[in-house]
């Protein structure tokens, strides 16, 4: 684990474009200019959260489309050592680890746990998470934030969270390669839909440069798709979902 970093996505994307191995692992105990989705800023305090990223390398029998996966695949793999500690993490769709129930100050929730981020570089795909270990609700950026310590898992080694998480992660990984990206026949959807909040809930979506989508989460399709029943003006949803491929998500029920 390097001691401080720019950012172990970038670090990681650098080793790729050089030729590192699939599984090579980046962890850093800071970052100065940690990334989320959507180009936000991850911050935390030294040593109190969890960073890495992780280098795939899909095979030619992979299509490209169904590399949308991989956030949703790192996400059950987060929950999986999570729920291993006692925290009965689930997803929020697409890609946050969270906990149901109101923030902190009693606002809507769910708290946020780890969030992940996918970027691709040539054929590799780079895959970096940040998980909330230790900290104290004051050390967090928003009341809708929580840690492993405030859900009531103390003393938790992050060396050990982090083989942990890896583990997991290969585990679904080889399930994806042997379907050949096909996730619902890898048992990697039916599993998706289990765990993910989202689906059954009243959802704001949030997607740049278009205007906001509300409707009724009714289910994630084959290829990780949000299937949103959209509000038309005169009421009650539409009968045929929309096929939602990316946007941030606000449970609003």
């Amino acid at each position: 684990m390097r001691e401080q970093t720019e950012s172990t996505n970038t670090d990681a994307i650098e080793l790729a474009d050089s030729g590192a191995p699939q599984w090579t692992v980046v962890a850093a105990d800071y970052q100065r200019a940690g990334r989320g989705r959507l180009d936000r800023q991850w911050l935390a305090e030294p040593g109190r959260a969890l960073m890495f990223s992780v280098i795939l390398r899909p095979g030619p029998g992979i299509p490209i489309d169904a590399l949308g996966w991989v956030p949703l695949i790192a996400g059950l793999a987060v929950c999986d050592a999570v729920r291993a500690l006692g925290v009965p993490a689930g997803l929020k769709w697409p890609n946050d680890v969270v906990l149901d129930g109101r923030a902190a100050d009693g606002t809507a929730g769910p708290r946020k746990l780890a969030g992940i981020l996918s970027e691709r570089v040539g054929s590799a795909v780079v895959v970096g998470v940040g998980l909330n270990v230790s900290q104290e609700q004051d050390q967090l950026p928003i009341p809708a934030a929580t840690s492993l310590a405030i859900e009531g898992a103390t003393g938790v080694d992050r060396a050990d969270l982090l083989g942990s998480i890896v583990a997991s992660l290969r585990r679904w990984w080889s399930r994806f390669e042997l379907s050949n990206g096909d996730a619902a026949r890898a048992g990697i959807l039916d599993r998706y839909r289990v765990e993910c909040l989202t689906v059954g809930r009243r959802v704001r979506v949030l997607m740049p440069g278009r205007e906001d989508s509300v409707g009724i989460a009714r289910d994630v399709d084959p290829d990780g798709h949000l299937l949103l029943a959209v509000d038309p003006q005169a009421g009650l949803p539409v009968d045929t979902p929309v096929a939602i491929s990316a946007g941030d998500v606000i449970h609003v029920m």
